[in-house]
């Protein structure tokens, strides 16, 4: 099994975190139309769509709604340039009390249900969230596969080993049984009967092990502290078209385990909290009052440096003056603490002009941006 890993940080209770990837063009219209859509019916309290900066690669959207009652949750999805032309996304998402898996998937926020197949595939090996995955019959390709999942850190992967070729009952994907806030984070991996021994050969240095007929829930990398293959493994998956409640309880648990955050998925989550642009009213006095008590803590750190300044510039006058008269030379002219104040005038204007700048930005996204629903 993957060494457990305590270098990053863990991933809070509060928070969604997914990364897929959007085949072919389209990706930026297809979130836009979603959330003009969802804003109408009334789903999405407010959308955005971030001015992306000269040059920028990147397109930012974000999006705010109420799952339950008076909790809201604000999520930001990031669309990056993908290899042959297609577009990743990046999603985080982040309530404001522990994270309910009956919610709904933030993905479906912001993108069609009606065309999953485009971009409900996980970002690495673009396989579906939302259908099942044969294994490749090439072994080579097997291993390859098994070992990106393995060492997977966005997405939850699950083996399931068919003791018997199923007919279409049991070829139902995972995805239709799981919790809607699990949708677009699970991938499903299908072996065939004659498949078993391939796959536990390519898990064997890893230390896991597919039970014939039945399910593993894979670790990722970092594996969760509390991981034991024993507890994620199902014995028995019957493929005859009934919900298969005990892998689907083994993919919640593991869902629910205390995670260290996968690559890039701290520095999405920072961006979310941080760069967030979608402010309500009462963020935005509240983003006002941090930066009246900005001007004062500096207008008073100024003042104080001013004052000491001062003391200092007259104790020395007082030593140079008393050094020329023992030596015979003529009084020194008095020194002038004319250099602090003119650092604090420079100071104050630096911070008038950070806020200038933070109202021409905001200027800017409501003549530039397109309409907030």
């Amino acid at each position: 099994m993957p060494s457990s890993s305590t270098a990053r940080p863990m991933t809070p209770p509060t928070v969604w975190l997914a990364r897929g990837r959007h085949v072919g063009p389209g990706a930026e219209g297809a979130v836009r139309a979603r959330l003009r859509l969802l804003k109408d019916a009334g789903t999405l309290d407010d959308h955005l769509e971030v001015p992306a900066a000269e040059g920028a690669q990147e397109q930012v959207f974000e999006a705010r709604w109420r799952p339950e009652g008076e909790v809201t949750v604000r999520a930001r999805l990031t669309l990056s340039p993908g290899p042959d032309g297609d577009r990743v996304w990046t999603l985080a998402a982040e309530a404001e009390r522990a994270w309910d898996l009956t919610w709904p998937s933030p993905a479906e926020m912001f993108w069609p249900q009606d065309t999953e197949s485009e971009w409900a595939q996980d970002s690495d090996a673009g396989l579906s969230f939302t259908g099942l995955n044969p294994l490749p019959e090439d072994e080579k390709d097997l291993r390859r596969v098994l070992k990106g999942a393995a060492h997977g850190g966005w997405a939850v992967h699950v083996v399931i080993h068919e003791a018997m070729t199923p007919d279409d009952r049991g070829r139902v994907p995972l995805a239709e049984w799981l919790p809607a806030g699990l949708r677009h984070r699970v991938v499903e991996h299908r072996a065939a009967p004659q498949q078993l021994n391939a796959v536990n050969y390519a898990l064997k240095d890893l230390g896991l092990r597919v039970p014939r007929g039945g399910a593993l829930v894979l670790p990722g990398e970092p594996a969760p502290p509390a991981y034991d293959a024993g507890e994620f493994s199902v014995r028995s998956v019957f493929l005859d078209g009934s919900e298969p409640a005990e892998l689907i309880a083994a993919v919640t648990r593991f869902a629910a385990l205390p995670r260290p955050a996968a690559e890039d998925a701290e520095a999405a989550l920072t961006a979310l909290r941080e760069d967030w642009r979608l402010l309500t009213l009462e963020e935005e006095l509240a983003r006002a009052r941090e930066l009246v008590a900005m001007y004062a803590e500096a207008l008073e750190a100024m003042t104080k440096s001013r004052d000491l300044y001062r003391e200092a510039a007259e104790q020395a006058h007082e030593a140079l003056a008393a050094y020329r008269e023992t030596a015979g030379l003529a009084p020194a002219e008095p020194p002038t603490p004319a250099s602090p104040l003119r650092h604090l005038t420079r100071t104050l204007e630096r911070l008038r002009g950070s806020s200038r700048g933070r109202g021409a930005d905001r200027a800017a996204e409501d003549s530039d941006a397109p309409a907030a629903g």
